[in-house]
This record gives C-alpha cells, sequence and structure tokens, in this order.
C-alpha cells in the first residue's frame, strides 16, 4: 500500500530580532559589508521551525528566498501514490528557495525543517536589488545553479541506467564524499535512515536494508553507533563506476 504523505501544517511566524551576526555565517553573503548585512537583516522575515515542520510547500505562492542560520532542512516532494522523493539536505550558512526567487514561478517542492531551524526569509525584491548591487552575490547564485544542474543530469543519468543495488551505492558514495574521505575511509556521522537513502533513490526501505548488509559481510560498510563507516572507499567506487562504465 502507498504510504501517504504527512500532513504538516505551514510554519507559522514565530517573531525573532534581526540579526547582522547571524547572517555573517551565510556563505552566499560573504564578504558583504556589516552595513549592508545590517539593512539586510531588517529586511528580512526571522522565524524559528520546529522539527518536522513544513517551511515551505509545493506549488505555494511565496518567492522568498530562504538562508538558513541555523538548523537544518530537507527539501523533498511526494508522488501521486504517496511515495516520498528526497532530493537533498541542506546546512546552516546555506539557503533554499531560490528557483522560485529568480522565475516568479510556483514552488517545485517541500521544504521541512529537520531540527530547530531558524530561518531569514528575504522577498524577491530585496533579493534582485542584492544581486545587481552585489556582483560576487551575483556570481556564486550562478555557481550554484550550474552546480544544482549538474547533479540533477546525474541523478536522472543514475536513475534511468543504474539498478536498485547500484543506485544504493551511488548514494553511499555520494555520501562519503560529502562527510569526508581520509584515506580510504569514510564517516557518514550521523547514520542516515534507511528510509532516508531510499527517498533519494527511488527504492524501498527494505531494499536498503538489505543491501547495506551485504556490504556490511563484503567489509566495505561498518555500522558504528549512530554512524557508518565506509572502510574501503576505492572499492566502493570501482563498483559504481564498473556499472556505470556499462550502462
Amino acid at each position: 500500500m502507498a504510504r501517504i504523505a504527512p500532513k504538516w501544517a505551514p510554519a507559522m511566524p514565530r517573531d525573532q530580532q534581526p540579526s547582522s551576526l547571524g547572517l555573517r555565517s551565510i556563505a552566499l553573503l560573504d564578504g558583504l559589508t556589516p552595513e549592508r548585512l545590517d539593512t539586510l537583516a531588517c529586511e528580512c522575515a526571522w522565524r524559528r521551525c520546529a522539527p518536522e515542520q513544513q517551511i515551505i510547500s509545493r506549488e505555494a505562492d511565496d518567492r522568498d528566498l530562504y538562508l538558513i542560520v541555523s538548523g537544518r532542512v530537507r527539501v523533498t516532494t511526494y508522488s501521486a501514490g504517496g511515495r516520498q522523493v528526497t532530493f537533498r539536505d541542506i546546512a546552516a550558512g546555506d539557503y533554499f528557495g531560490e528557483v522560485a526567487a529568480i522565475d516568479g514561478e510556483p514552488r517545485s517542492a517541500d521544504v521541512i525543517a529537520l531540527e530547530s531551524t531558524l530561518v531569514a526569509s528575504m522577498p524577491p525584491a530585496v533579493f534582485w536589488r542584492l544581486a545587481r548591487e552585489e556582483p560576487l552575490v551575483a556570481e556564486r547564485m550562478l555557481l550554484r545553479l550550474a552546480s544544482l544542474m549538474r547533479g540533477l543530469s546525474e541523478r536522472v543519468i543514475d536513475l534511468s541506467t543504474l539498478g536498485v543495488q547500484n543506485r544504493i551505492y551511488a548514494e553511499l558514495l555520494r555520501l562519503a564524499r560529502e562527510a569526508g574521505i581520509a584515506g580510504n575511509t569514510a564517516r557518514i556521522d550521523p547514520a542516515p535512515k534507511h528510509t532516508d537513502i531510499a527517498s533519494r533513490v527511488s527504492t524501498y526501505r527494505e531494499q536498503v536494508t538489505r543491501e547495506l548488509s551485504a556490504l556490511v559481510k563484503l567489509g566495505i560498510l561498518e555500522r558504528g553507533d549512530h554512524a557508518l563507516v565506509i572502510r574501503d572507499v576505492a572499492r566502493l567506487e570501482r563498483l559504481v563506476e564498473e556499472v556505470r562504465g556499462t550502462a
């Protein structure tokens, strides 16, 4: 039976004091003058969202750019049958909502807070003024969009050409690179839930559990306390590349 998407209530604004200090942690704004950050802080709406609270919803009308001052969010959506499809997780210092802010079209995905999260939402008019007046901000945005396009292209290719097993391997390799590889090992901490991996590679939790158990038996993967340790990253890379090369 298809799982029905949970009905989160939209995130209700909770008044937070504007803080240019909070904006200093946002990579997109790095290098702006304190005076500019002070102005931007007052032009943004600040609110704190509880874990699992919906911040924006697919097809919603708002067009703000959201800056993550603290916490972590997930960009996701649901199929007509209720299956969750996860695009990516975004941490403090980053941002989301740029596509709707740029093209003025409805939201293309849901964004959920994974933990207590403080966001500053920037109205489109403020965003566009900033992009015009601060070329470095515009450049960073363009590079971000190019990176997202490349990542989505790679994901489409994987979903179209790789079997479930190899999609899971590719996702583990992506998580290992994101966590950082030291020597030939990587520690993914905290360990992702099997349901989260499944939603990223379009499969079921049970399949993920089977494949992770198989990697443990091969000595490639080790389950630690609250973490997954890739003990042989090079071998995992070979498994992924061999299949991609023949797909």
